[in-house]
């Protein structure tokens, strides 16, 4: 990636490219889960994505990925 689409995306306010990951080759975490989702990390919202991991596995991810 280059230092342009970096800066770009601080700019927007979006994840830089190389900090996502769908977790295809590991187990996602809760604030993956949030994240991924378009959510704050809050308390709430990492209790529900741990139930959710908890239930769907790594498909909870991809479920919410564009």
């Amino acid at each position: 990636m280059s230092d342009e689409s970096d800066s770009v995306s601080s700019t927007r306010g979006l994840t830089p490219d190389d900090l996502l990951h769908t977790g295809a080759t590991e187990n996602p975490s809760a604030e993956d889960l949030v994240l991924a989702s378009g959510r704050d990390l809050t308390p709430e919202n990492l209790e529900w994505a741990e139930r959710t991991l908890a239930r769907e596995g790594r498909a909870a991810i991809d479920k919410r990925l564009p």
